[in-house]
């Protein structure tokens, strides 16, 4: 192992000859062990970062081959570090407050644990094209998964659930204590049940009892054409595992469209620039100008001002489960050259005696006054 490089498997408490079971094993009991918001370590919150970045290196067969053999996971970094997978937002599913709380088995605030899995948010990054084809996008997602070894229910076998017989099903406990000001009644989690308001009979050991285990997985997302930049999709259930198979969170996966080099979009519509010189503009014709996938013949007609439009109509952006697609406005501008040759001044003194020279504003208002 080159210096400076991180030992992922060190990192995990493992051998080099483990196990894709191992491997998964280890991430989920380290993850326990140091969440920031379990682990009061100064430290906590960067081994955490560590523990999931060489879990996203050796969970991938791919990854950890390269790693194998360069000490990287990126070959042309040479020897100098990991390279390291993109983390993204990598607390996304191991949210704060009492989001572990009903995992470790603790609580805060009084208030009973949620037991419904939360929303997560994510973003995805695509094309002009993309937006207007359709892709699916992978991400790598961070979140409390449910927990395979026991389906979900916290409990091995049969045994199940029981209601809490120290706060009866409330999850809180109310406390009594005296001040100069009187009694003072506050409200706790209970410690039992961990402020769940029920008791499992015979915990899972994987899970602890949740039904919920760290996970970090690939999530593949479906956007449809025609989407727009900004727009959220929302993956119903692919959020956060709820606590021992209640519902799950949703993941809302928000869309952002990459500028494209020469094509602006405004609805449903593409807008791009047409730079015509002098001579195109006064006889008209036909330009090609960059469409999405392939070049558009624009045609514009003869006298054609600075600042026009000229549209061509479907062959703009696909529409949102609609049919058909919006339009290319093409928008006009004109190029006056900045040098001519001694033959192109001739010809254009010509063209000028020939239209004659401009009027002022001023000759054409006497003109009309005399009219």
């Amino acid at each position: 192992m080159a210096s400076g490089t991180i030992d992922y498997y060190a990192v995990l408490g493992l051998e080099r000859t483990c196990t894709d079971t191992e491997i998964k094993k280890a991430f989920r009991l380290k993850a326990r062990e140091c969440h920031p918001d379990v682990c009061k370590d100064h430290d906590a919150e960067e081994r955490f970062k560590e523990i999931n970045e060489a879990y996203d290196v050796l969970s991938d067969s791919q990854k950890r081959d390269t790693y194998d053999r360069y000490g990287t996971v990126n070959p042309q970094a040479g020897y100098g570090g990991a390279g390291g997978p993109d983390l993204g937002d990598i607390f996304a599913g191991f949210g704060m407050d009492d989001l572990f709380s009903s995992f470790f088995g603790g609580g805060g605030g009084g208030r009973r644990v949620r037991t419904e899995g939360r929303d997560m948010a994510a973003q995805v990054v695509i094309t002009l094209e993309d937006a207007a084809n359709g892709i699916e996008k992978e991400i790598m997602l961070s979140h409390l998964a449910a927990c395979d070894e026991c389906g979900a229910t916290g409990s091995v076998g049969d045994a199940g659930t029981t209601t809490c017989s120290d706060c009866q099903g409330r999850g809180q406990r109310r406390t009594e204590r005296r001040t100069f000001l009187g009694v003072m009644e506050t409200l706790t989690p209970c410690d039992t049940c961990a402020g769940t308001g029920s008791v499992v009979e015979n915990p899972c050991q994987e899970c602890q009892g949740s039904g919920r285990v760290p996970e970090r997985e690939k999530v593949t997302i479906p956007v449809p054409a025609g989407i727009k930049d900004g727009q959220q999709l929302n993956m119903s259930g692919m959020g956060e595992a709820g606590l021992r198979g209640a519902t799950g969170g949703d993941l809302l996966v928000t869309v952002r469209v990459s500028p494209h080099e020469f094509l602006h979009r405004e609805g449903d519509d593409l807008h791009c620039r047409m730079i015509l010189n002098v001579v195109e503009a006064s006889l008209g014709g036909t330009m090609s100008v960059p469409g999405l996938f392939d070049d558009v013949d624009v045609e514009f007609p003869a006298g054609v001002q600075y600042g026009a439009t000229v549209r061509v109509r479907g062959r703009g952006m696909t529409r949102l489960r609609g049919s058909g697609s919006g339009d290319l406005i093409a928008h006009i501008g004109i190029e006056v050259p900045r040098k001519l040759s001694k033959e192109q001044r001739k010809l254009f003194e010509e063209l000028r005696e020939s239209i004659g020279s401009s009027k002022t504003p001023l000759q054409k208002l006497k003109e009309w006054l005399t009219s």
